[in-house]
């Protein structure tokens, strides 16, 4: 191995040692957890985190929810016509600003508020590990990703 100078940028670390890899595994293995009761509710993940948004919330706009899921609008339309088509919600242009689309839940979409509670158990019981401890977790990886996202957090440190 060569000997590091000054001039001589660091090598990376070891893949197993790369967080973005660790959290992007990790992501896929949640998905994989929860995919079992999300195929049993016909949805899929990505159907299950907007349902999640308007089930805090009804009635909010594309540009809203793609700004919580921090995804292009074009991308989540397709989506939202899906769960539509599906029963689950409803697309009506807003009386007051026509360029605007209103995303809110059937009463379908609400009542499936109450089955996906299950979502969340399966993956207690599958980490192995407290609902408190998880959630100590998610903010941990939450405050990680607010610094990432923060224009003013740069330089800081």
């Amino acid at each position: 191995m060569p000997k590091l100078t000054a001039a001589t940028p660091p090598l990376p670390p070891p893949l197993s040692e790369h967080i973005c890899r660790t959290i992007y595994a990790t992501n896929l293995a949640i998905q994989r957890v929860h995919k079992v009761v999300l195929d049993e509710l016909g949805i899929t993940y990505l159907q299950y985190l907007v349902l999640n948004l308007l089930w805090d919330r009804d009635n909010q706009s594309v540009s809203e929810l793609s700004g919580q899921l921090e995804l292009e609008p074009s991308t989540l339309t397709p989506l939202l016509k899906r769960l539509e088509a599906a029963g689950h919600l409803t697309r009506l242009r807003n009386p007051q600003d026509e360029r605007q689309v209103l995303i809110s839940l059937t009463d379908q979409g609400r009542a499936m508020q109450l089955q996906a509670g299950c979502v969340g158990t399966n993956l207690v019981e599958k980490a192995g590990m407290s609902v408190d401890d998880l959630r100590q977790l998610n903010a941990s990886i939450r405050a990680l990703h607010d610094r990432l996202t923060d224009p003013g957090a740069e330089g800081e440190g």
